[in-house]
C-alpha cells in the first residue's frame, strides 16, 4: 500500500537534501529538484530485500531467465510489447546506456541530434565524447509543445545525423509522444537511416494519452535501442540498474563490448531483487501512487491558475516533473532562482540547465507527500507576491 508519510531523509548520504552546501544552496530549503520521490518504496520490495540481506552472502550476482522474465512481463502487461531474453543488457543507468551508444553509433565529431528543451545529460554525453549537439528545438503553441518535423528531417540530412537521442517521455515539458507522432519520427529516420535511442524511463507515469514503447516499431527494429529501469517508477535509483533492449544482435555485442569495457561487467544484487519484486508486486503501490501524483499536480495547476496568474504551468501528459514558465515576471533565471532560494525557500532546478530554451523556466519535482508541497506553493506564492 502507498503511504505517504513524510519521511526525514536529512543525513542519509541523500544527494537530494544532505548535499546542499556542495551545490551551493542554503541549508533551509526545500529540495524540489532532482528526479528522487519523497515516498518510501513498496513494503514488498524492502521485505524482498530485506529476505536477500538476511542470507548474508553477497557476492558476484548475475541476472538470468527468471529476471528477464518478471522484467519482460511487466512490459507485456503495460505497454503490449513481446521482448527476447537476448535483447537485454543491463547497465547502471539509462544515462550510462545513453553514452554507451553515442561511443557505439557514432564517431568523435559525428553530430547527434536532441530536442530542446531536454533533460541536460542528453547534452552532456555527446559533448563529453566529444560529439556535436544538433538540436531540433520544440515549439511551444498555446502552452503546449511540439516537433517541427520538417526542421527535425533537415537537420538529419543538413548534419548528417545518423543517432537521435529521443525522451519519451519528454523531461521537462511533459510530452506523452502521440502514436502518430512517433509514426512520423520513425518514417524520418527510415528515409535516412538514423538509429533510435529512446529513454523511456519515466513511461510508468503517463497521464494523457497512452504510451508508445519504441519497440512497437518492428519493422525498424534494428536501428532501436530501448532504455528503461524501475528505478523512477518505484525510487529505487540508488540501487543503480537500468534494463536496455537492443534487437540488433550486432549493436547489441558492440554495445556490450563498450559496457565491458568500461569495467562494468556484474549488476547490483540488491538492484535485481528489487526491480524483480517491484515489477511483480508493484502494481496496487503504484496504481496508488500515481492517483496522489495527479492530485498534486491538478493542486499545483489550481493554485497557480488562484493565486500567481503570471506564472504557468505547462499541464504534463506524463511524468512528475513539472515545467514552470516564470517569463511573464520578466526576470531572468539567476533572479528568479534568488527568489526561489532566499524568499520561497525552495530548491528547483533551473531551467537553462535544460538549453537556451529553458530560460525563463523552472522544473519542479512533486512526488513529495502534499503537506510539503502546500508549504511550498504557500512560500511560492509568498515570495512572488509583489512580482
Amino acid at each position: 500500500m502507498f503511504k505517504d508519510d513524510d519521511v526525514n531523509r536529512y543525513n542519509t548520504k541523500s544527494l537530494k537534501y544532505d548535499f546542499k552546501k556542495d551545490k551551493n544552496k542554503p541549508d533551509d530549503v526545500l529540495p524540489m529538484w532532482v528526479a528522487d520521490m519523497d515516498f518510501r518504496c513498496p513494503d514488498e520490495v524492502i521485505d524482498d530485500m530485506k529476505k536477500r540481506l538476511d542470507h548474508g552472502i553477497l557476492g558476484y550476482t548475475k541476472n538470468d531467465l527468471e529476471y528477464f522474465n518478471v522484467v519482460s512481463d511487466w512490459f507485456k502487461k503495460n505497454f503490449k510489447i513481446d521482448l527476447k531474453p537476448e535483447w537485454l543488457v543491463i547497465t547502471p543507468g539509462v544515462v550510462f546506456a545513453l553514452a554507451t551508444a553515442v561511443k557505439v553509433l557514432t564517431k568523435v565529431d559525428d553530430c547527434v541530434l536532441i530536442n530542446n528543451p531536454v533533460y541536460y545529460p542528453f547534452t552532456e554525453v555527446i559533448r563529453d565524447n566529444k560529439r556535436k549537439v544538433i538540436s531540433s528545438d520544440l515549439v511551444l503553441v498555446d502552452n503546449h509543445y511540439e516537433i517541427d518535423f520538417e526542421d527535425l528531417e533537415k537537420k538529419i540530412v543538413d548534419y548528417n545525423v545518423k543517432l537521435y537521442l529521443l525522451c519519451s517521455p519528454h523531461n521537462p515539458v511533459g510530452r506523452v509522444w502521440k502514436r502518430c507522432e512517433l509514426d512520423r519520427i520513425v518514417d524520418i529516420c527510415k528515409r535516412h537511416d538514423v538509429y533510435i535511442v529512446s529513454d523511456e524511463i519515466h513511461s510508468d507515469f503517463v497521464w494523457e494519452y497512452e504510451h508508445t514503447n519504441i519497440l512497437k516499431y518492428e519493422e525498424y527494429a534494428d536501428h532501436l535501442i530501448l532504455c528503461t529501469a524501475p528505478t523512477k517508477t518505484f525510487n529505487l535509483a540508488g540501487l543503480q540498474i537500468s534494463n536496455i533492449f537492443i534487437p540488433n544482435e550486432e549493436l547489441r555485442k558492440n554495445f556490450q563490448n563498450e559496457v565491458w569495457n568500461t569495467g562494468y561487467s556484474l549488476v547490483n544484487v540488491m538492484g535485481l531483487v528489487a526491480c524483480m519484486s517491484a515489477y511483480e508486486k508493484g502494481y496496487t503501490w503504484l496504481d496508488e501512487l500515481k492517483l496522489y501524483l495527479r492530485e498534486n499536480i491538478e493542486f499545483v495547476d489550481n493554485f497557480l491558475k488562484s493565486n500567481l496568474k503570471r506564472i504557468k504551468l505547462v499541464k504534463p501528459e506524463g511524468t512528475y516533473l513539472l515545467w514552470l514558465d516564470f517569463r511573464e515576471l520578466n526576470l531572468n533565471n539567476e533572479e528568479i532562482d534568488n527568489i526561489l532560494l532566499n524568499k520561497a525557500k525552495i530548491w528547483l532546478d533551473n531551467g537553462d540547465m535544460f538549453g537556451d530554451l529553458g530560460k525563463g523556466y523552472m522544473r519542479m519535482n512533486i512526488a513529495l507527500p502534499r503537506v510539503k508541497l502546500e508549504y511550498a506553493m504557500k512560500m511560492l506564492k509568498d515570495a512572488f507576491k509583489d512580482y
